[in-house]
């Protein structure tokens, strides 16, 4: 009974040891892409390829506060690349613009009750200050309103697949500093939504249509209306910049946003070694859980210090691939019988130094064979990047990750005659085929 009930003690005491053994590796493996965040969400993409790197939370709708006036700069340049506003038109200023630029609580310059701006100087406050009034003021020489804005920037949202967002100003601000002149169809305390993913989606695509605005956004500091009795020192709310307070390395952009809903947000973009990040981090709190300007660059330093020291551009699919032996197919009625294929590009993406080899390509052809006129980079498959352990990320606006396989030249059409003996010869190989087939099944 002793030696029984000594057993069964022995037991007991390894349970929690297995239970330790079994749950420890889940831990380790974990912590290999745990950044200590401590924030709402976040997210971090090559701003290149739109490759996503690292995600925390990135679906979940939070407020985005100031992050929304880059929709609003979207919105403007597309304007002026139409043709429908220009850098020089002025703008006067009528009783909501002028009432809300004398609240120096919110971020603005002061704008006078007499004044005209142009459109230039607006948009510098606009994306250097974060100045709410010259972002209301913009909205207005772009629709004519900013209600009419607001349907502007939801439609454009569409257009651009994000998901889960929601506007109702220009500016990020929540509704009820707006003095009770919010545009029309949205709630007295209504404020802007999006999930990081998002918000990451429109970085990108303003980066990749518009990487002109980066000229502004890396502006440090620069005096509204210099020279004159209306002149204000504009400090760039991105300390991140060269000479402020959290310089970092390579960044040059693009939007902080800070309201009592969404916290302390920011889109920050980093170039280094010609490889450039976009970085989102929302609602971000230090160690003590309390929102900060520190708190929120922190994030961002650490996200782009993952990405920067643990990713490399690598070449996935080379040139000449698919190699020899798979190099062609078939053609039918041609001058050749057969056509050189090849991938259209060779593809190459941003992989953690660790991972290069979990990425295989994987060649995947339509058709066994085309029928002449055969054009030269015509679709005939594609090559499929797999990863054989694990799972990745993706791409942030969802796009395959793959690579179009395309005939490598052109080949003509057969004339008559030729057509005529490949008939003949098809005709008597066929026959043959059915013969010998014939004669063999008889054995």
């Amino acid at each position: 009974m002793k030696k029984i009930r000594k057993s069964s003690m022995i037991s007991l005491l390894l349970i929690p040891i297995l239970l330790f053994g079994l749950f420890v590796p889940a831990t380790q493996a974990n912590a290999e892409t745990d950044l200590g965040l401590t924030v709402g969400a976040a997210i971090l993409i090559d701003a290149d390829s739109g490759k996503i790197l690292y995600e925390q939370n990135a679906d979940a709708p939070l407020g985005i506060a100031s992050m929304s006036k880059m929709m609003t700069e979207y919105i403007l340049l597309d304007a002026i690349k139409d043709g429908k506003v220009s850098w020089d038109q002025e703008y006067r200023v009528n009783e909501y613009t002028y009432k809300l630029s004398q609240n120096r609580a919110l971020s603005n310059v002061p704008l006078r009750a007499d004044g005209t701006y142009t459109l230039r100087e607006l948009y510098e406050a606009m994306v250097i200050y974060s100045a709410n009034a010259a972002t209301v003021a913009i909205a207005e020489m772009v629709a004519g309103t900013e209600t009419e804005f607001v349907k502007l920037m939801n439609k454009k949202a569409k257009e651009l697949g994000l998901e889960g967002y929601k506007f109702v100003n220009a500016t990020g601000l929540n509704n009820k500093d707006l003095m009770g002149m919010h545009p029309a169809g949205t709630g007295p305390e209504d404020e802007n939504v999006m999930p990081a993913r998002s918000v990451a989606k429109l970085a990108y695509h303003l980066l990749k249509d518009y990487p002109e605005v980066l000229e502004t956004a890396s502006i440090p500091k620069k005096t509204f209306r210099e020279g004159t009795d209306d002149a204000v020192n504009m400090e760039n709310w991105n300390f991140m910049l060269p000479g402020l307070v959290y310089e970092y390395e390579g960044v040059d952009g693009i939007k902080t946003g800070t309201t009592d809903l969404a916290g302390y947000c920011f889109t920050g973009t980093a170039k280094r070694n010609g490889t450039r990040l976009i970085a989102v981090v929302m609602n971000a709190v230090d160690s003590n859980g309390v929102g900060s300007y520190k708190a929120r660059f922190d994030a961002t330093a650490k996200l782009f210090n993952y990405g920067f020291s643990q990713f490399t551009k690598q070449e996935i699919v080379p040139e000449n691939y698919p190699g020899k032996g798979k190099n062609t197919i078939k053609v039918i009625k041609g001058k050749e019988d057969e056509v050189k294929i090849k991938v259209k590009e060779p593809f190459s993406m941003l992989v953690k130094n660790s991972e290069r080899d979990l990425y295989k390509p994987k060649l995947v052809i339509d058709k066994d064979s085309l029928e002449a006129k055969v054009k030269k980079g015509t679709v005939v498959g594609k090559v499929l990047i797999e990863r054989t352990e694990g799972s990745d990320y993706g791409f942030i606006d969802g796009k395959e990750m793959a690579v179009d396989v395309v005939t490598a030249e052109e080949v003509e059409r057969a004339g008559a005659i030729s057509l005529f003996f490949q008939g003949i010869g098809g005709f008597f190989g066929n026959m043959w085929k059915g013969i010998t087939d014939f004669i063999g099944g008889l054995f």
